[in-house]
């Protein structure tokens, strides 16, 4: 199957299916390839990963199909620069960036060939990304799991709201997306595609610890929580640590103080060692819309298969 949109014929993939850069989940080969082979677009997530293994992660990739693949790189991520370097030298088809201004790699990326997609959470930052030259934009609202908007606007208004302001930039949108029916409403919205998160991370080839996929299987939609105003926010399940930011946002204990709490808890205490008690337990609020763990490349199909069908139940207008 084929469905063409204006992010597909920019990518090069057959269907608008994207998916996320999830820390741990795709910090490797597996997931992005898996996905990529299906016709959708895998990312490798950068961003806790060392040179040597990221290296070896694109070359397994390549390897393995010949499709578009992408990398996603949040920006703030220590020897970001190095990172930049290694992946300009490959010559990667598509590049996700996040977490800060795409001025500071959009000409050496362009120069090798490389397709730039900006991550955005509001009109502003997506007028200034399509300002600086990007060729897409993810544009990201409250329901995603990770970095929400701070003002945690639903994705339902945001992706419209930069589809009104930036028109000739394709939209990627992202947040709460968990089926074929959400690609559909996805298009509706005016994107080109929609990007999958917790999705793909309950997949047989996301590399997470079994404790951290069944905890998210288990979740409903409202067992999240955004935790870490003005340091950082998150979304993520509700757990031991989440509860503990809550208290102390409520009471509005010292910055510091949360600042310390916040730190003392990592995504790598949940997702590599299994504490996802303690640990930072990301996912979004479509965790509670999937049932199942699954392979990567019948996620892709069930989805595409879902969108067709969603289709055909939708009512045509009535001409009198």
């Amino acid at each position: 199957m084929r469905i063409e949109t204006p992010v597909t014929r920019l990518l090069g993939v057959d269907l608008p299916i994207v998916q996320a850069g999830m820390s741990w989940a795709s910090s490797g080969s597996a997931l992005p390839l898996a996905v990529s082979r299906a016709g959708g677009l895998g990312v490798i997530a950068a961003g806790p990963m060392r040179l040597p293994d990221l290296a070896r992660a694109i070359d397994e990739v390549e390897a393995g199909t010949d499709r578009p693949y992408a990398v996603n790189l949040p920006l703030y991520r220590k020897g970001a620069e190095e990172v930049m370097d290694l992946l300009c030298a490959r010559r990667i088809p598509v590049l996700i960036a996040s977490q800060g201004g795409p001025k500071r790699y959009i000409e050496r990326f362009k120069d090798a060939g490389t397709l730039c997609l900006h991550v955005v959470a509001g009109e502003e930052h997506a007028a200034k990304a399509a300002g600086a030259g990007v060729d897409a934009l993810v544009v990201v609202g409250a329901e995603a799991g990770g970095h929400p908007p701070a003002g945690l606007v639903s994705t339902l208004v945001m992706v419209r709201a930069v589809a009104r302001h930036t028109p000739e930039v394709p939209i990627i949108a992202s947040g709460g997306f968990a089926d074929g029916e959400g690609l559909a409403a996805a298009l509706a919205l005016g994107a080109g595609a929609a990007q999958f998160g917790t999705r793909f991370l309950l997949s047989e080839e996301s590399d997470l610890h079994p404790a951290y996929k069944a905890a998210v299987l288990a979740a409903g939609v409202g067992d999240t929580r955004t935790v870490g105003h003005q340091i950082g926010m998150i979304r993520l399940l509700a757990n031991e640590f989440a509860d503990r930011m809550t208290e102390l946002e409520r009471t509005a204990a010292a910055l510091e103080r949360r600042r310390a709490e916040f730190a003392a808890s990592t995504l790598r205490m949940a997702a590599f060692e299994g504490d996802v008690v303690r640990g930072k337990v990301e996912a979004g609020q479509s965790a509670g819309l999937i049932d199942a763990i699954l392979p990567a490349e019948v996620i892709v199909r069930t989805l595409a298969e879902e969108y067709a069908a969603a289709l055909t139940r939708m009512p045509a207008p009535l001409r009198d």
